[in-house]
């Protein structure tokens, strides 16, 4: 393994005597320290070779270095400048630091006082590397590219994230569960001004509600039984950055007015608390629930959901996407090998093709750790149809009617018929028969019709009070 390059000192420093006893002292195998007389010689010198690290007296002759420090600051922003200074005060150190010093030493100073300035930027700059790296993986792993897709339905979510990351404006994702609405979240946070800060994420469904209060603001010591500490909520972790607010159409009403006050007002007040906390920030939210409906049906608050539908992006299933599952499965296969360390293999055609006649009612998630599944316990470079599972299995062929796949024969009444009325009548048995074999529920009842729940709901406010056989109404979900 090659030797790690020295890290690189430059001194600019008030007289050469002064110079040459920093350097001395600066002096190390893993240190590379270099002198200039003036700042012409320091640019000069940065313009050859990067340096680390530099330091610099606050006057040289009888000219400040202020002006100097600004332009080696803008031209190398990643060196990191120290400023020594002969009459030290606290005015000088804030208009250094404000120029773009890292530090500030009063001059002249010893060995110790040198060592550590020099531990200190390191520090600085390891943590700089670090945070880049993290910002890097993010990236890679949540940026909108990774949305894997080309139908167009995914690059209609791929263009309202594009326009919508940029601003400050609340989304509301809506779509199945597994169909990637937090990833869909993500990529706005990381595309957006506040990539830097902190995104925060609330699952307000898997939260018991009599706790979700005090998760999301916080609470005051002695708040309540078991209070014993003062706790930041979730808003306030996310000061600066976003908070995305998933399964929101899960959250109890009396929260449902709190957090409507958080998207007008940006304030809030802990559990127990009476001071009003600011914060800025940004609001993404989530659902599997058609809350329009549920705004109707009295159960979300109207006033909250057009707060929360500024701009609306629907995350559409995999069976109305079933074009983009061979791009999905490559993509899922290169990154188990790469990130897991698992041995890439291909999925064999009959394999493909099971895959795009199933329904898919997990969507994306399932898709994925249907893969992992296959990878780890496959055996071979190929994974065949014997390694599915028996529900894909079950799918594999169409049902045979005899006709090689063709409708079965009809014979038309001789006064004929009225094929829209017919076809509504069809629509309304087949609804039926779905809600009736999901409980009512729409969501089930949705996958089993191939449909998402919006365009179900939607034919049942067409086809208005639908009942099915056991005489109940549909459900809310």
């Amino acid at each position: 393994m090659a030797a790690a390059a020295p890290i690189s000192i430059l001194l600019v420093t008030r007289t050469k005597a002064q110079g040459k006893s920093y350097q001395e002292w600066l002096a190390a195998p893993d240190r590379a320290v270099s002198l200039a007389a003036d700042p012409d010689e320091a640019l000069t010198l940065a313009d050859q070779s990067y340096f680390d690290l530099v330091f610099l007296s606050d006057r040289l002759g009888n000219k400040p270095t202020g002006p100097f420090l600004e332009r080696l600051v803008e031209a190398f922003p990643e060196t990191l400048v120290t400023v020594f200074s002969q009459q030290p005060s606290h005015a000088a150190a804030v208009e250094a630091l404000h120029q773009g010093a890292f530090n500030y030493l009063a001059a002249p100073a010893d060995q110790q006082e040198l060592d550590a300035a020099v531990r200190a930027s390191l520090d600085f700059n390891s943590q700089r590397r670090q945070r880049a790296q993290r910002r890097r993986r993010s990236l890679e792993s949540y940026d909108v590219e990774n949305l894997v897709g080309t139908s167009r339905a995914m690059q209609e979510v791929f263009r309202l994230i594009h326009k919508v990351a940029p601003t400050d404006s609340t989304v509301l994702i809506l779509g199945e569960s597994g169909t990637g609405k937090e990833l869909v979240a993500r990529a706005i946070h990381h595309q957006s001004p506040r990539h830097e800060s902190p995104l925060v994420t609330v699952n307000c469904g898997a939260i018991p509600s009599e706790l979700l209060e005090s998760e999301l603001f916080g609470h005051e010591k002695g708040a309540f039984t078991g209070a014993v500490r003062t706790r930041v909520g979730r808003f306030e972790l996310a000061r600066g950055g976003t908070i995305f607010l998933d399964e929101i159409g899960d959250m109890p009403p009396l929260l449902q007015v709190k957090i409507l006050r958080v998207l007008q007002e940006h304030a809030f007040e802990r559990v127990g608390g009476t001071r009003t906390i600011e914060v800025d920030l940004r609001v993404l939210a989530a659902t599997n629930q058609d809350l329009a409906s549920r705004v109707q049906a009295g159960e979300f608050r109207e006033d909250l959901y057009y707060r929360l539908n500024v701009v609306p992006i629907e995350v559409p299933p995999l069976r109305e996407r079933k074009s983009d599952i061979p791009l999905l499965c490559d993509f899922f296969l290169e990154r188990l090998a790469r990130q897991k360390g698992l041995e890439h293999k291909e999925l064999s055609p009959e394999v493909r093709q099971r895959f795009q006649r199933y329904s898919w009612p997990g969507n994306v998630r399932e898709l994925e750790n249907l893969l992992e599944r296959l990878v780890v316990l496959a055996e071979g470079e190929t994974v065949g149809p014997d390694a599915l599972p028996a529900k894909l299995d079950g799918e594999a062929a169409p049902p045979d009617n005899g006709n090689d796949g063709e409708l079965p024969a009809v014979v038309l009444p001789p006064g004929g018929l009225n094929l829209k009325a017919t076809l509504e009548q069809l629509e309304r048995r087949l609804i039926a028969q779905a809600l009736e074999q999901s409980g009512g529920v729409k969501a089930q009842a949705a996958a089993l019709l191939g449909l998402n729940r919006t365009t179900l709901v939607q034919k049942l406010k067409k086809l208005g009070n639908l009942r099915y056989r056991s005489g109940r109404q549909p459900a809310g979900k």
